[in-house]
């Protein structure tokens, strides 16, 4: 099973790209970011955003994705960007007939490091640990992508067994 997390965001959405037979064994795809530029107005930005996870969709058959539901921060307009850019994934994701899993940021922490309360370097600890990887993923965005994809293994294999 393909599982794609999505971390949104406008400036860069991470994406990671994992093939979960078991949640112990996992097997990472790959990782990337869609970049859309500052200088472009808001609606091209969000268009270029859909036109490109709507390519790599076409690319890349899952059944399942997984983004973090939002999180408002004190940075009023960084959460009212990352909402338009989250609004144009799912759509997109809709399109595509893809199955949405939106955990909660509490919930994708709790589960990837045992704490609600883990900060990013711990998170990025674990999704190294986790896929075998020599060092953490970069940039951040795709490596809570990766997390993410990683909750929806956990969580896919969850709902088989139980």
């Amino acid at each position: 099973m393909h599982i794609l997390g999505i971390d949104p965001g406008l400036h860069r959405t991470g994406l990671g790209l994992l093939s979960a037979e078991s949640p112990t064994a996992l097997r990472v795809i790959e990782w990337l970011t869609i970049e859309t530029s500052p200088r472009q107005d808001l609606p091209h930005r969000l268009q270029e955003l859909r036109s490109d996870l709507s390519a790599y969709l076409q690319k890349h058959s899952q059944p399942l994705a997984v983004v973090e539901k939002l999180f408002f921060s004190t940075n009023t307009r960084t959460a009212i960007d990352v909402s338009h850019a989250r609004g144009v994934i799912l759509c997109t994701l809709q399109e595509h007939d893809i199955s949405i899993l939106e955990p909660a940021p509490l919930a994708l922490k709790s589960a990837i490091t045992g704490d609600g309360k883990a900060d990013k370097l711990q998170m990025q600890k674990m999704v190294q640990q986790l896929l075998g990887l020599t060092s953490p993923p970069r940039p951040d965005d795709a490596a809570d992508a990766l997390a993410l994809a990683i909750y929806g293994a956990l969580h896919a294999h969850s709902q088989l067994i139980g």
